[in-house]
């Protein structure tokens, strides 16, 4: 591999690298074992891929040029009123929250979370958005804790 690899992270592939198609949504490592290579989704959770711990290397002629790399997956602020595509199907306000995923096409998906009951709900189902829309957003900080399965109650109440 002559050239220099380009930094883990989501990406689209845009034509076949070694046995994987182009326009398929992947996870690249560059220091993977054995080599570097493109990690596939096995599931989403909460709308993010779960990646395989599995890839397949990518071929000793491996060029940079044939994945593009994606914003990452996560929540964003709007920074610019945008509609999802040319039809003007879906708009999205500025500062709004919304959380960016991808279709096993590494097509982008914004999700419109809710205020419900003083609880914030993503909905599992999104709006496609043009790739050059994400111009409009600026990915938010976001505390992540890994979630347990605690069944204590809280302090003071009692259960008969």
């Amino acid at each position: 591999m002559a050239k220099e690899l380009p930094p883990c992270g989501v990406y689209r592939t845009v034509r076949q690298v070694g046995g994987v198609e182009a326009n398929r949504f992947v996870y690249f490592h560059n220091h993977g074992n054995p080599g570097p290579g493109l990690y596939f989704p096995e599931r989403w959770d909460a709308n993010r891929a779960v990646f395989s711990q599995n890839g397949q290397t990518v071929p000793d002629d491996f060029d940079p040029a044939w994945i593009h790399a994606l914003p990452a997956e996560g929540f964003y602020r709007v920074v610019r009123p945008f509609h999802c595509c040319e039809k003007k199907c879906t708009e999205f306000q500025t500062e709004a929250l919304v959380q960016l995923g991808y279709n096993g096409n590494g097509k982008a998906i914004v999700f419109a979370p809710e205020l419900s009951g003083g609880v914030i709900r993503v909905p599992e189902r999104g709006t496609v958005v043009d790739e050059d829309q994400l111009k409009n957003l600026v990915q938010l900080k976001l505390a992540e804790v890994e979630q347990k399965h605690d069944l204590s109650l809280p302090r003071g109440m009692i259960v008969h």
